[in-house]
């Protein structure tokens, strides 16, 4: 039934991006639909700013993958494919195509949505690279969630209260992270957390504060570590190579222009006030502009958390994701992100 929907969603997709004669129709397959990077950005962008933008020119036919009933993962191997023209979801999603991917999200390298910010511009040319070899696209936009925290429905004080922990990872760096850290990486889809955590599946959960907040993790949690355990799950708005391509030089630079200024950059400037602004939401210390404050136990993460967290980083998750890429990626990475962050990989 799930293939037949998604199918369904496809058809009509397709059919809608060659109805109308008069404008440039372009299929789009935007993130989770209930998050408010889809709900504030995505979806104001494709539905109202494009065709405004282009003078009428480009138009576009939006849903998201959660509504077509398609896995995350199958994203960009789709447009690939070229089933729809652009798709827009997390790049962690991607990564079993490919493991050089993983490095534009590692954890804890930014504690902060500038440094964040200055890490992915870094990684672009790279992230460029692979999805042009590997998904057959051309990348228009990198947004940020908000940053990847730990819910935790059992009393946790430190980072070393994590050992032992079954936790639901948000991507393969994430979860080689907690392994260092001597708990046990679950792989739980987003929408499975919270029965997950009500029994006992996993011990804690990695998500964005707000995309907790929404989806209600705050009802089957105790405590609220927010320090960027899984990174700022960066969602990349790619669009397929032929389709882009076959788009006259205006249409390109509308597109190119109308993403990076109407969608990608409010994001990221929302960013830092958004984590803020859940975190009040989630434990109340603060004022909550979404709605009612919940009352998770707030756990602040220590300097000598943040020491340890990094000397695990550089030691061992890093040098794990290098070999497991190959190549010259390690040096690229040093040589991009490592610099702005101020993270030396050293590999032998």
């Amino acid at each position: 039934m799930k293939k037949l929907m998604a199918l369904s969603a496809i058809s009509l997709i397709a059919l809608a991006a060659g109805s109308s004669a008069q404008a440039e129709e372009i299929a789009v397959v935007g993130s989770w639909s209930g998050l408010p990077l889809h709900k504030q950005y995505e979806a104001p962008f494709w539905n109202e700013t494009l065709p405004e933008i282009s003078g009428g020119e480009m138009s576009a036919t939006l849903t998201t993958h959660d509504q077509m009933g398609i896995s995350g993962g199958d994203v960009f191997r789709l447009l690939s494919q070229g089933v729809f023209d652009v798709g827009m979801t997390v790049a962690d999603y991607a990564v079993s195509d490919s493991v050089a991917l993983e490095a534009l999200d590692v954890p804890l390298i930014a504690t902060d949505a500038a440094t964040a910010q200055k890490a992915v511009e870094a990684a672009r040319p790279m992230v460029d690279e692979i999805y042009k070899d590997v998904f057959n696209a051309k990348v228009l936009g990198i947004a940020p969630y908000p940053p990847q925290v730990v819910f935790c429905n059992a009393e946790i004080s430190s980072l070393d209260d994590l050992k032992g922990k079954k936790i639901r990872a948000s991507g393969r760096m994430t979860a080689k992270f907690l392994e260092a850290l001597g708990a046990e990486g679950v792989n739980v889809g987003f929408g499975e957390v919270p029965g997950a955590l009500q029994r006992g599946v996993v011990d804690c959960a990695i998500t964005g504060a707000g995309s907790g907040y929404n989806a209600g993790w705050w009802e089957v949690s105790t405590h609220l570590m927010p320090i960027p355990l899984g990174g700022w799950d960066p969602v990349v708005t790619a669009i397929n190579l032929d389709k882009w391509n076959s788009l006259s030089d205006a249409h390109q630079a509308a597109l190119e222009k109308g993403v990076k200024e109407n969608l990608e950059a409010p994001a990221w400037k929302s960013a830092q006030n958004a984590l803020e602004n859940d975190i009040a939401c989630l434990t109340g210390n603060g004022e909550c502009p979404y709605g009612d404050a919940r009352g998770l136990i707030l756990v602040e993460a220590s300097d000598a958390d943040q020491a340890r967290a990094k000397d695990v980083l550089v030691s061992e998750v890093l040098p794990d994701w290098a070999e497991r890429a190959g190549g010259d990626w390690a040096k690229r990475w040093s040589d991009s992100v490592g610099q702005v962050t101020g993270v030396n990989l050293v590999t032998n």
